[in-house]
């Protein structure tokens, strides 16, 4: 299921950026004293009483400005309200309630979004100010009182934040779905490759890059499944994404990935693999989804011969060699070609990365192969793996028990991955190992 996203909203310099900074425990975004430093929403996973939510700094909102870089902040600010889940108004006790205030209050009890406000710089301890009670006008409810600078209230914020997650809808499709993620970098044909899955047109096509600015679900069901497609917006790199809205369609892209059991790597076949395929791909496996890579505009590559698609493919995986486990397909979101095969890759993809392998099948194979290849040693001391269990699946995680965690090197690990995925499968879907110490007294 998708986080949670809290969007922090207010008027310039109460004191938004130095809250966020707080909350999330690192300087992300700039703090200084000049109103309108934050120009661009910026974003960072939080987490707070076992419940993980997107942050999402904003610029400040001045309802009645003429000024363009102000105007750009407040429709920016717009965008991140109406894609929030949770809103923390954010005010100043040291300027008190102001007309802006009211307006950027009206604005917030318009859009029916749960709001928290913050009543900020209030930082000293004991009972509030008088001047606290006046933000009961905003009508928003009670308010808080927190000190960003120093952290006080800052729980009793998010005490307030995650409570209102309740009202926040969960997902109402089934486990039987597959979610299915179609990234990559901008203009590879990720919406064609969904309109001709839906056989209608669900999203914008343009030439432009960037078309697409949010993540849109399509549901299909057909002989290979049911299944939940997720267009997004490509990921582009941070120094490309200059424009205010696509800022936020980044942020969506990632959290598609997030909800996602599998992930379409989407390649333009006409200019080949970039670094920022590496990149997209990277963010996938990390995550532990199962990945399918498709190539996409096959039929507009000119000059095809016999081993074309194997010189490709080659090209792919030398670029690729951390993901040597995924599969390609070779498509046309134009023609329809072999769409057909990658709905089976996508359902195969994702039984392999629910796969559950009995204790017993995993270490008849780890015998076999610490028979066939014996375990790395160093200055007398061999590395020993007692037994191995598999932990969780989403990726398929495995638990080794050994005598020394730092005789299981790297290239030992690859062998049993290895050994692993030839006897049991395991296409398109990364494989984690967790390395557990035991004492040879310990085992028996």
């Amino acid at each position: 299921m998708a986080l949670p996203v809290v969007a922090v909203v207010g008027r310039p310099n109460v004191g938004k950026s130095t809250l966020f900074n707080k909350l999330i425990g690192q300087r992300l975004s700039i703090v200084e004293d000049t109103p309108g430093v934050t120009r661009d929403r910026i974003y960072a996973k939080c987490e707070w009483l076992s419940h993980e939510f997107m942050l999402v700094d904003t610029g400040g909102i001045e309802p009645n400005s003429n000024d363009v870089i102000l105007s750009q902040m407040r429709r920016q600010a717009e965008i991140a309200i109406s894609k929030a889940d949770v809103i923390i108004l954010v005010t100043d006790i040291k300027t008190g309630v102001t007309a802006d205030d009211y307006e950027v209050a009206s604005m917030l009890k318009k859009s029916g979004k749960p709001v928290v406000l913050c009543v900020n710089k209030c930082d000293k301890l004991g009972q509030p100010e008088p001047e606290f009670y006046e933000f009961y006008n905003l009508g928003l409810g009670d308010p808080v009182e927190v000190s960003s600078v120093h952290g006080y209230g800052t729980g009793d914020l998010l005490d307030r934040v995650v409570a209102e997650f309740e009202a926040v809808s969960e997902d109402d499709i089934g486990e039987e779905y597959i979610k299915v993620a179609v990234i990559g970098k901008p203009n590879v044909g990720k919406s064609s490759i969904i309109n001709k899955i839906a056989g209608e047109e669900r999203v914008i096509v343009s030439d432009i890059a960037g078309t697409t600015r949010d993540a849109t679900d399509t549901v299909i069901e057909n002989s290979s499944g049911k299944f939940i497609f997720i267009d997004t917006a490509g990921i582009r790199k941070k120094s490309k994404v200059l424009d205010s809205i696509e800022r936020y369609s980044v942020l969506r892209s990632y959290m598609a990935v997030d909800r996602a059991d599998v992930a379409v790597i989407v390649i333009d076949a006409t200019v080949g693999f970039t670094d920022q395929d590496s990149k997209v791909a990277g963010y996938a496996h990390e995550q532990g989804k199962g990945c399918v890579v498709a190539v996409n505009k096959w039929d507009a590559l000119e000059n095809k011969q016999t081993n074309t698609m194997d010189e490709f493919i080659k090209d792919l995986k030398k670029n690729l060699p951390f993901m040597d486990y995924v599969p390609f397909v070779f498509i046309s979101a134009k023609t329809g070609l072999r769409m057909e095969k990658l709905f089976e890759m996508i359902k195969n993809v994702a039984e392999q990365n629910s796969v559950r392998i009995s204790t017993g099948k995993l270490n008849d194979v780890l015998s076999y192969a610490t028979t066939r290849v014996q375990p790395p040693s160093d200055k007398g001391r061999r590395l020993k793996i007692y037994y191995m269990t598999q932990a969780s699946t989403k990726p398929p995680t495995f638990v080794a028990f050994v005598n020394r965690a730092e005789l299981f090197h790297f290239s030992y690990q690859r062998y049993i991955e290895n050994q692993i995925r030839e006897t049991f499968g395991l296409t398109g879907t990364p494989v984690r190992f967790v390395i557990r110490e035991r004492d040879k007294s310990d085992v028996k």
